[in-house]
């Protein structure tokens, strides 16, 4: 056996006396402020353990920490109290920012207590929850529509109900990947449906899909490439065509819209398909996200047919995709605001409703308000985000800060309450207010006074 290095044996000696100086639950459960007797004591208990373990870690990797034990704890219990979901201000000119929450939510006042949300109080027996947008949906769209957790599980109870152990026909230039590396061919796949491509990545024909037809055949499916573009040598077929073929061939033709775009916003720069178009169109089922461009929470909306919508509200993952009250509750408020084409009540809306001109006013007079900082107001573009319009683009006006050092200051405003998510372009930490509030511009310029000089 050969003996350890004079070195290592010392090493060793000193980790292990260290070790032997950990204090026990008890003593750390007693030495902590009394303050901290508001938490349950199974709670200071678990935290004090869990603290433990890490500095005995810590001893052994030999970096250790130089806050006491009881200071670790009383942060532990602390950060419980505070909320992980938080306001943030989104000054970076996405509108539908992903990692922020997507669309934008107003103001509205949760439901306290009980609701009616599976109670017709007018016959005093029990209803259905989604009777609380069916209507609405039905007068924007001229259609029946029921509503589902997201815009994939739309997807995924379309293709399990009318295409299940059959084929479905699409082109191979829309099996699109969605986000986070989720990609509409395993969603088919899941859903039991067997995927039958067509065409190439950048040509497809109404004979394509002829010709794919059989007696396996179940549905016609488009796909709208909402988060990306393909250009240069393309073909596509035109919707009434894949439409009257369906006809013809006595298929269903279901259009996955993904943005979900209601409101006409062609005159705001914004090229997408309205749903009410497709519909028109001769599509018997479509399906889109409701915190995209619709402007709501996220669910995922499924619009056509009436026998269509029946079937798959009659299909058992309905009720296990079905959305919370407070859901329901948010999207009513969105979709009235839309049939009442109170555009501005929709903040998505308002926001890619705003003019180059008038944010440029509001920039030039929030920077009048923090005379010390050394900003310029330069022209720039707003993007939609989300998933939504690729490559188009708003112009804006943004503010552009210059920075002592430009990375720890857009980190320290993400340290402030509430955080703000700026972009950092030409060494320049830059605001774009199209997609911060006006009732937040008072905490953006107390930011900028704070030390962003």
């Amino acid at each position: 056996m050969h003996p350890l290095p004079p070195t290592r044996t010392i090493e060793f000696v000193a980790e292990s006396e260290k070790l032997r100086e950990v204090p026990s639950v008890h003593e750390v459960v007693e030495r902590v402020s009394p303050s901290m007797a508001r938490f349950p004591r199974t709670l200071q208990v678990t935290a004090v353990r869990a603290v433990l373990e890490e500095l005995r870690a810590e001893i052994r990797s030999g970096v250790v920490d130089g806050q006491t034990v009881e200071a670790r704890v009383e942060q532990a219990l602390t950060s419980i109290e505070r909320p992980s979901l938080r306001r943030v201000i989104n000054a970076t000119g996405v509108v539908l920012h992903t990692n922020l929450g997507r669309a934008p939510l107003g103001g509205m006042a949760v439901l306290p207590g009980y609701s009616n949300l599976e109670y017709d109080i007018a016959a005093g027996r029990r209803g259905k929850r989604d009777a609380h947008i069916a209507g609405l949906l039905e007068r924007l769209l001229s259609a029946s529509a029921i509503a589902v957790n997201n815009n994939a599980a739309a997807i995924f109870l379309a293709l399990h109900e009318l295409a299940a152990g059959g084929e479905v026909v699409v082109s191979r230039g829309e099996l699109i990947e969605i986000g986070d590396g989720f990609r509409i061919p395993d969603i088919m796949a899941h859903s039991g449906a067997l995927l039958r491509e067509v065409g190439t990545t950048n040509r497809t024909r109404i004979d394509d899909y002829r010709e794919a037809i059989n007696d396996r055949t179940r549905l016609l499916l488009r796909v709208h490439p909402s988060n990306f573009r393909v250009t240069g040598f393309t073909a596509r077929p035109e919707l009434r065509d894949l439409v009257a073929l369906g006809r013809d061939c006595g298929l269903p033709v279901y259009e996955d819209l993904g943005s979900g775009c209601i409101a006409d916003l062609r005159a705001f720069g914004i090229q997408e398909p309205l749903v009410s178009d497709s519909l028109r169109a001769g599509v018997d089922l479509v399906s889109f996200s409701g915190d995209k461009l619709l402007g709501g929470p996220q669910a995922g909306i499924l619009a056509g047919r009436p026998e269509l919508v029946a079937r798959l509200r009659r299909n058992p993952l309905f009720r296990a995709l079905r959305l919370d009250k407070l859901i329901y509750q948010a999207l009513e408020n969105t979709l009235r605001q839309l049939l009442l084409e109170n555009w501005d009540a929709v903040p998505a809306l308002a926001m890619i409703r705003q003019t180059a001109g008038e944010i440029r006013a509001r920039a030039e007079a929030l920077v009048a308000r923090v005379p010390r900082i050394r900003a310029e107001i330069a022209a720039g573009s707003s993007v939609i985000g989300g998933g939504a319009t690729p490559e188009q683009s708003i112009p804006t006006w943004l503010i552009a800060v210059e920075c002592a050092n430009v990375v720890e200051a857009e980190r320290a405003l993400r340290a402030r309450e509430p955080a703000i998510v700026a972009r950092i372009e030409g060494g320049r930490l830059v605001f774009d207010l199209r997609t911060v509030f006006r009732e937040e511009e008072d905490e953006v310029a107390a930011a900028l006074a704070a030390g962003l000089r």
